[in-house]
């Protein structure tokens, strides 16, 4: 998800996030804050969350398109091996894809 991570009254999308997800992964959003705080001070105001409800995890990430590569790439290398082990299957990724600059 992106957007509705913020302080406001309408921001509500980790609400929902915890409402559906059977398990809520942490350490995604505290690496997300994480890397977002060395370049915007207010990002300790950011509730970001991830969980998981089956076999889905469910990342909410910033609303803003800067906010989302950075946060993203921070946690991005997690993803498959989270997906994998949920699945107990293996899944391939291309790290020369993955380490690409989208920006």
């Amino acid at each position: 998800t992106t957007g509705g991570t913020g302080p406001t009254t309408r921001d509500v999308t980790p609400e929902a996030t915890h409402a559906v997800c059977e398990r809520i992964f942490d350490g995604f959003a505290e690496q997300m804050r994480n890397v977002s705080l060395r370049t915007v001070p207010t990002a300790i105001l950011s509730r970001q969350t991830a969980g998981t409800r089956g076999k889905s995890l469910i990342i909410n990430l910033p609303g803003k398109p800067d906010a989302i590569g950075v946060c993203l790439g921070a946690v991005f290398l997690a993803v498959p091996k989270c997906l994998e082990l949920l699945d107990d299957s293996n899944i391939q990724i291309d790290l020369d894809f993955v380490e690409q600059d989208f920006s």
